[in-house]
C-alpha cells in the first residue's frame, strides 16, 4: 500500500480554529487510507467510513468549519452562486483514485440538482499529497482557472485512465491544451510560477489544519465528511444545510432588532492550535 508523500511545497505551519476543531479533525482523520488510496483497483466505497447526517440537523456541524467558505465570486476554482445557502468545500487530489470516482459520478448529478438551482456553491481546494506529479497537477489546476478552464481541466484530469498516464509537465501540458486553454505558454509559466505554489501551498496547509489525511475530504457547511460517499450522503448533508439555513434565515428576519437573541454560535472568538501538519499524512 503506498503511503502519501509530505508535500514540499509552502510551510508547514499549524492553522489556528477553535478548539472544537480537534473534535471535528478527528472525523475527517478517521477516513482509512485504504478507502481513498490512488492505486486502488477497487471502486467499491461500501467499506468507507459512513458519513453520520444524524436526524438532529445540529449534530456533526461545526461552525468554525463553515467559516472556510471562501465565497469569492472570483474564485476560479469555484462554481456555483457566491451567496448560495449550501458550500460544499472539496479537498482533493488528482492522483486519488475515489477522488476521480466522486468527480466523474457524484459531483455532476450534484452541480445539476444542486448548483444549477442556486442551493449549491462548490469550492475546490487543492490537496496534493502523493508527491511531485499530485503537486504538478494541482498547480496546472489552477493556471488552467487562470484562464477560466479550471473544470474544463478537472474533467480532462479526472476522465477515466488519466492518472494511469501520470501528470508529469508534459502530460499536464497536454491535458490543458484538451481542456481548451488557449495561451498554453502563459499556461506553463503559471504552472511554475510563485503564485501558483502559493495557492496550492494554501489550500495544503488548509487541509492539514482540519485534520484531513486522506483524500477526498469535504465540508458541507461545516459538516465533515470523509470520502467518496455514495451520492446519497451528500444528498441529506445538502438538503438538510439548506433546510438549515433556510430555518435560520427566517429566524433571522423574525428576531431583527433583538440584541439578546445572538448568533448562537458557542465557540465565536475561541481559538486554539490543532496539530502541525508535519507527519499529519503519514
Amino acid at each position: 500500500m503506498p503511503t502519501p508523500k509530505k508535500s514540499t511545497s509552502g510551510s508547514k505551519k499549524p492553522l489556528v480554529y477553535g478548539a472544537v476543531i480537534v473534535v471535528a479533525a478527528g472525523l475527517l482523520g478517521f477516513a482509512s487510507y485504504k478507502a481513498t488510496a490512488p492505486d486502488s483497483s477497487s471502486t467499491d466505497t461500501s467499506t468507507a467510513p459512513a458519513a453520520e447526517v444524524s436526524a438532529d440537523p445540529q449534530a456533526g456541524i461545526y461552525p468554525e468549519l463553515a467559516k472556510l467558505a471562501r465565497r469569492d465570486t472570483g474564485d476560479k476554482l469555484a462554481v456555483g452562486r457566491a451567496d448560495a445557502p449550501v458550500v460544499l468545500i472539496e479537498y482533493a487530489d488528482f492522483k486519488c483514485g475515489y477522488c476521480g470516482k466522486f468527480a466523474r459520478d457524484t459531483e455532476p448529478e450534484l452541480i445539476k440538482e444542486y448548483v444549477e438551482d442556486g442551493t449549491l456553491r462548490i469550492e475546490w481546494r487543492n490537496f496534493p499529497i502523493f508527491g511531485e506529479e499530485s503537486e504538478n497537477a494541482a498547480r496546472g489546476a489552477w493556471a488552467a482557472g487562470q484562464q477560466d478552464r479550471f473544470w474544463e481541466f478537472h474533467a480532462a484530469a479526472y476522465a477515466e485512465g488519466a492518472k494511469e498516464k501520470g501528470f508529469g509537465k508534459d502530460r499536464v501540458k497536454a491535458l490543458a491544451q484538451e481542456a481548451g486553454v488557449k495561451d498554453l505558454a502563459r499556461f506553463m509559466k503559471d504552472l511554475d510560477g510563485e503564485a501558483a505554489r502559493a495557492a496550492v501551498a494554501k489550500d495544503q496547509e488548509q487541509a492539514y489544519g482540519i485534520g484531513a489525511t486522506s483524500t477526498p475530504s469535504f465540508l458541507i457547511n461545516g459538516r465533515p465528511i470523509a470520502g467518496a460517499q455514495p451520492k446519497e450522503t451528500f444528498t441529506r448533508a445538502i438538503e438538510t444545510a439548506a433546510e438549515q439555513a433556510k430555518t435560520a434565515g427566517k429566524a433571522g428576519a423574525g428576531t431583527t432588532g433583538d440584541p439578546a437573541k445572538g448568533s448562537g454560535d458557542p465557540a465565536e472568538g475561541s481559538e486554539d492550535t490543532v496539530k502541525d501538519s508535519e507527519g499529519s499524512a503519514k
